[in-house]
């Protein structure tokens, strides 16, 4: 009997340390959205898509052979700042991409902060609509939205 009362209590001090631990987590900060932000724009990130992109319409197959020529419009869409549970700092950006036959494609990109090879640099991951002909980034590029 004195060990169905302590297993009892014991299972009521870690259901309570859960409860404790989950109403701070709720009360976190976890991002910013829709501010000016001059890493969307910055030319090193603008560069890391542009070579991407030629990649990706030169490898994948029914793409048509185009170039991303400019960008305008860069805004960060929504800012994650790195955290005990998760120590990425993530920047959400949107944009639009001038293409080398003229058409304006809306495009989304994500700024992994320390993520790039090795864990040395940064990570640029993009989707420009109508070109995620493996839908990588689900339909109409949702997981960078």
């Amino acid at each position: 009997m004195a060990r169905l009362a302590a297993l009892a209590a014991s299972l009521a001090l870690s259901f309570s340390a859960l409860m404790q631990a989950t109403a701070v987590q709720a009360a976190d900060f976890i991002g910013v959205y829709a501010g000016e932000d001059t890493i969307c724009g910055h030319q090193s990130v603008r560069g890391t898509i542009q070579n991407r992109f030629r990649y990706q319409v030169t490898h994948v197959p029914n793409l048509p052979n185009v170039d991303i020529v400019d960008f305008y419009g860069a805004r960060l869409t929504r800012y994650e700042p790195a955290t005990f549970n998760s120590p990425i700092e993530r920047r959400y950006c949107q944009a639009t991409a001038r293409l080398s036959d003229g058409q304006d494609r809306p495009i989304w990109y994500l700024i992994e902060y320390g993520q790039g090879f090795a864990g040395i640099g940064d990570n640029v991951e993009f989707c420009v609509l109508g070109f995620d002909r493996w839908n990588v980034y689900n339909a109409s590029c949702r997981v960078l939205r």
